[in-house]
C-alpha cells in the first residue's frame, strides 16, 4: 500500500499507521534526503533478518545503516564519541551523510555484526525523522535499488518502487520523487575522518 506524506507537515495519523507496522515487525519503504530506503525497527531481530534476505545476505554480512533522529540517539548504539567526531556530526547532520562509527556491544549483538563498526545517518527529511521520533527507536535501513541491473541504479519514483516491492513491504511512503545519488560516506573509526564515497554534498570539516 502507498501512503502519501508531505515533508512540511506529515499527517500524524498516517505516521502512526506506519509506526504500528514497524513496531509489529513490518518492513516499510521511506524517503530520505538521498535515495528511498527499505527500513525496519532496530529492536526486531526477525525483521532485520528479513531485510537481509531481500539482499540475499546473512545479517552479519549485510551492509545496513542505522538511521537515527538525533545525535543523542546515535550515541546509544555506538561507543562514546570523541569531541572531534561529535563536532563533525554536529556540523553535517541532519544531512546526506553516512558516518561509520564504532558500534557498541549492544548493537553488534543485536545485528550479529562480524565487524565492529556501523554506518549511521540522520537524514534531512522530515518524513523520515517524524517516523523515527514516533517509533522512539532507530531504523535499520538499506537503499532501494533496481536489482535487475548489474550497475547500481536507484529507483526514484514511489509508484515504480511500489510495483517492485509491494509483495515484500507493508507500506511504501510516497514523499515525492527521490534522489538517485547515495549519501557521502565518512569513516570516523580512525584518528582522522576519511571520505570513502563522495555523494552530492561535500563534508564540512
Amino acid at each position: 500500500m502507498i501512503i502519501k506524506l508531505y515533508e512540511e507537515n506529515p499527517n500524524p495519523r498516517q505516521v502512526n499507521q506506519i509506526v504500528e507496522s514497524l513496531a509489529a515487525g513490518g518492513l516499510v519503504i521511506i524517503p530520505t534526503d538521498t535515495v528511498y530506503g527499505i527500513a525496519c525497527s532496530l529492536s526486531n531481530v526477525q525483521a532485520i533478518e528479513t531485510l537481509a534476505e531481500i539482499r540475499s545476505k546473512k545479517v552479519k554480512e549485510a551492509n545496513f545503516s542505522v538511521m537515527c533522529h538525533d545525535i543523542s540517539q546515535i550515541s546509544e548504539i555506538t561507543k562514546p564519541l570523541s569531541t572531534q567526531t561529535f563536532k563533525l556530526l554536529k556540523r553535517n547532520l541532519p544531512g546526506p551523510f553516512t558516518f561509520i562509527l564504532e558500534a557498541n556491544n549492544k548493537l553488534t549483538k543485536l545485528l550479529k555484526f562480524s565487524r565492529k563498526s556501523v554506518g549511521v545517518r540522520i537524514p534531512n527529511n522530515n518524513i523520515a525523522l517524524e517516523i523515527i521520533r514516533a517509533l522512539n527507536e532507530p531504523l535499520v535501513i538499506t537503499s532501494v535499488k533496481n536489482d535487475d541491473d548489474d550497475i547500481i541504479e536507484y529507483i526514484t519514483d514511489p509508484e515504480l518502487i511500489h510495483d517492485n516491492y509491494k509483495d515484500i513491504v507493508a507500506y511504501v511512503v510516497d514523499g515525492g520523487i527521490g534522489n538517485n545519488e547515495g549519501s557521502t560516506v565518512v569513516d570516523c573509526t580512525a584518528d582522522e575522518p576519511v571520505v570513502v564515497r563522495q555523494g552530492e554534498k561535500e563534508l564540512l570539516l
